[in-house]
């Protein structure tokens, strides 16, 4: 064996050009499919850190008085109690973020002012997650005031060091001392944090500590269960959901409400396992967190398979490759007959070279992933630090190992064909018709994976670009948005900096609202009624009298809120969107005008208002989303500042960052342009759409290895063909047109086969949006036309060589 492995080796290094062409191509679909495998088997683990995780779940809830019945991750807190008492419930904790996610927890740490993931937490918690202090008492940091549990990675952040006992943080003016620190939970987790708060921690409002200690206002949390092996799960949910349905606090509705639910309950328990919430994607933005990392199960799912697709066609490539080299290697396999080496020897010999270039391969293979690997976690949008782990290193040379036993199985077979008599006689086997063919087949293949990768990369690529351009109803160049760290009117500070904000020379208008168009973050609703009417659900929007008008919007019908004819705060006239009008059953948008509707405030109070204008649909959700009904009132409590100026946006944005420090010095300023704010729905379209691009780009590469290979071995296959035609008096351009209409057949076939396929998946991309790009057969085209271009680059060089074949060399061989 050590013999055949150094002959194997010795032929690798004479033969330099071909080792590097195979390893090569190898190595590129190794380093992006264990780059993809490597994503897949992240997003498989996560919260798999959490001991026994099978019996781990969450409390979820549908709340069915919204049409819609969006899903939300929370629960009641009361529900926590009963839970512990309940047979089958080993344990049962809840948290909340220690600030909404939009606007998270700031903290002081020496000089430092960071933004911080911080939870505040029940008993339980830490037990139920598998949390074991490294420093300090962590019970003790969860009851006392004036103490906090810390990561070990914040400390670093936060401190410099993980020695972080004992240190200090200034938290809402509150100061609070390190009182544990703990390890911090992996990357790919759906329970984020960096800062853990017990319910006693003095940066926990009064309110919000008397509702998680008593449930009383039926306030939701973030609920977790860990229940015994075997317990039955519909009791459980059953006595859960009575006690909600029993709730006075959760059953105060009007009886419009009640009549659109019929015989739905309210509130809808679910319980789903910790294990799966991450591929639970359709989880809801609500007002006490974010649904975090979520991925869709078929986007993963497509990833898995696209990495696969890609090991294959480098497989295919190297197959071909090796085979095209066993044909020219006849003489040296009949002369090993000849001295004695079985079938076992030869299937040994060709088994260690593939083992060779395939462990060669995925070594550098791992290299080219280790150095894509930022580029990478940006574009799939998580972190993936931990992908090189000795683990998936090993596992990534079982795959290289593996791939290079696979692949030697064929051109073993073609060499054990070889006849020595006959090959030494100087007339060596000619490659059966049905070996050539399927090399063909599997070239095709390639190149139809290829183009069919190319034309759904230009077409999503094509849409998102579209939707990240589609007009919003407005000019966004001149806006610059701000949040602010507190509602508006409830903060004297607040007030003062949007007065001088306003006075600052190259801003012309400063406007409040709760969200920015393009942005939705605080949803609430109203039941609107027409008297002696319909009534129908919708959301609402509080903004100030100028918001239209600093916008640029016109109205539908009527007239938008002016700062001229309308006061802040004053709830008895409403803007409706057309939605909304429809909704409440009027016939048009100018027939809504001047009419009154109904609902309830906050305070339980019934609040008449007058319709005075409709606005067109503002886009705060994306082009995937179909216009709400929606109602604007007024009010300046929002947490929003839109500043439009009067020059260069630009300059707005450092007088913002100018005048913040003066106003909040414990708040880091957020200001960005309205034109990012609407692009930000696309982020993932966009990550997904270069995802594809650098897969099109592997692709289209592999197969051009693959053709490159599949010309070689036709000009060499046909050498005596080629000179029989040129002493029959063809031209040059006779011969390059020969080895260019044998790729080009394959490209056409491979374009039957593909662009269908790909006509339907783009027809299923572009269903999920309500506004889609002008998109036609173009794209196909073009990713034809790429392929082609692609194809006829790597053939340039054997057409060239055939072209110029001398007739007595190719006779004489």
């Amino acid at each position: 064996m050590n013999m055949d492995f150094r002959i194997g080796w010795r032929t690798l290094i004479q033969e330099p050009a071909y080792a590097l062409t195979a390893i090569l191509s190898l190595s590129i679909g190794l380093a992006a499919s264990l780059l993809l495998l490597g994503f897949v088997r992240y997003s498989m683990e996560y919260d798999r850190h959490v001991p026994e995780v099978e019996q781990v779940y969450v409390v979820k809830h549908h709340f069915n008085v919204e049409p819609s019945s969006p899903l939300f991750d929370i629960a009641p807190m009361f529900l926590r109690e009963l839970a512990l008492k309940m047979p089958g419930v080993v344990d049962a904790t809840s948290y909340i973020p220690a600030r909404p996610e939009i606007t998270p927890l700031t903290v002081r740490a020496g000089r430092n002012l960071l933004t911080v993931r911080g939870l505040i937490v029940l008993p339980g918690f830490p037990s139920l997650l598998g949390m074991r202090a490294l420093q300090g008492d962590l019970s003790t940091a969860l009851e006392r005031p004036d103490r906090f549990v810390i990561t070990d990675a914040a400390a670093v952040r936060m401190f410099g060091t993980r020695d972080a006992l004992g240190r200090t943080i200034t938290a809402e003016g509150h100061t609070m001392q390190v009182g544990a620190v703990v390890a911090a939970p992996p990357a790919n987790t759906t329970i984020p944090f960096e800062l853990l708060f017990g319910v006693n921690g003095a940066v926990v409002e009064p309110d919000i500590r008397h509702e998680m200690l008593t449930g009383e206002h039926g306030w939701m949390t973030k609920m977790l269960l860990r229940l015994q092996p075997g317990a039955s799960l519909p009791d459980i949910l059953a006595r859960l959901q009575q006690a909600v349905d029993r709730a006075p606090s959760l059953n105060q509705f009007s009886p419009e409400a009640r009549e659109r639910l019929g015989q739905r309950k309210a509130i809808e328990l679910t319980i789903s396992p910790l294990r799966d919430a991450y591929f639970d994607d359709k989880i809801a933005n609500s007002f006490i967190a974010l649904p975090g990392d979520r991925a869709n199960p078929r986007v993963v799912g497509g990833l898995a398979l696209l990495a696969a697709l890609i090991l294959l066609l480098a497989a295919i490539n190297y197959v071909n490759l090796t085979t095209v080299r066993v044909l020219r290697r006849q003489r040296e396999m009949a002369m090993r007959k000849v001295l004695g080496a079985g079938v076992p020897q030869i299937v040994l010999q060709f088994l260690l070279e593939s083992l060779l270039v395939a462990l060669a391969a995925t070594a550098l293979g791992l290299l080219m992933a280790w150095l894509a690997l930022p580029v990478f976690s940006q574009l799939v949008n998580r972190q993936l630090d931990g992908l090189f782990s000795p683990q998936n290193i090993a596992l990534a040379f079982g795959i290289g190992a593996l791939l290079g036993i696979v692949t030697a199985a064929y051109p073993a077979w073609i060499a054990l064909r070889v006849h020595p008599t006959q090959v030494l006689a100087g007339r060596p086997d000619m490659e059966s018709r049905g070996s050539m063919q399927w090399r063909r087949a599997l070239t095709v293949m390639q190149i139809a994976t290829a183009m069919g990768l190319a034309s759904v990369t230009i077409a999503v690529a094509w849409q998102t670009d579209y939707a990240m351009r589609a007009a919003p109803g407005f000019d966004p160049s001149p806006l610059v948005i701000v949040d602010m760290p507190g509602h508006v009117r409830d903060a004297d500070k607040a007030q003062r900096f949007v007065s001088a904000l306003q006075a600052q020379p190259g801003v012309a208008g400063v406007a409040v609202s709760e969200d920015p168009v393009g942005r939705l973050d605080w949803l609430w609703t109203r039941t609107l009624k027409r008297p002696g009417g319909a009534a129908a659900s919708m959301e609402m929007k509080m903004v100030s009298a100028n918001f239209f008008e600093l916008y640029g919007i016109a109205p539908a019908a009527g007239r938008l809120f002016q700062s001229s004819a309308d006061k802040d705060n004053d709830a008895t006239t409403m803007v409706l969107n057309a939605v909304a009008a429809r909704e409440l059953g009027f016939a048009s948008a100018e027939q809504a005008v001047g009419q009154s509707v109904t609902f309830t405030g906050f305070d339980n109070a019934v609040i008449t208002a007058r319709i005075v204008g409709i606005a067109p649909e503002l886009r705060f959700r994306s082009l995937h989303e179909q216009p709400a009904a929606t109602a604007y009132a007024l009010g300046n409590q929002g947490m929003v500042l839109s500043v439009r100026a009067a020059g260069a946006p630009a300059e707005v944005e450092r007088a913002a960052q100018a005048l913040w420090p003066g106003y909040f010095p414990d708040a880091i300023p957020k200001i960005y342009r309205a034109e990012d704010v609407l692009k930000a729905h696309y982020a993932e379209d966009a990550r997904m759409a270069k995802l594809l691009a650098v897969a099109s780009s592997i692709a289209l590469a592999i197969a051009a290895f693959g053709t490159y290979v599949l010309s070689a071995n036709t000009v060499q296959r046909r050498a005596r063909e080629i000179v029989l035609r040129k002493l029959h008096g063809a031209r040059r351009s006779d011969i390059g047109l020969l080895v260019v209409r044998e790729t080009g057949a394959m490209i056409l076939i491979a374009a039957a086969i593909s662009l269908p396929i790909a006509l339907v998946l783009i027809e299923r991309h572009l269903s999920s949006y309500i506004d889609r790009a002008p998109i036609g057969y173009w794209t196909l085209a073009l990713a034809l036309l790429l392929t082609l271009s692609t194809a006829l680059i790597a053939i340039t060089r054997h057409t060239w060589a055939a072209m110029r074949l001398p007739a007595g060399q190719a006779l004489r061989s």
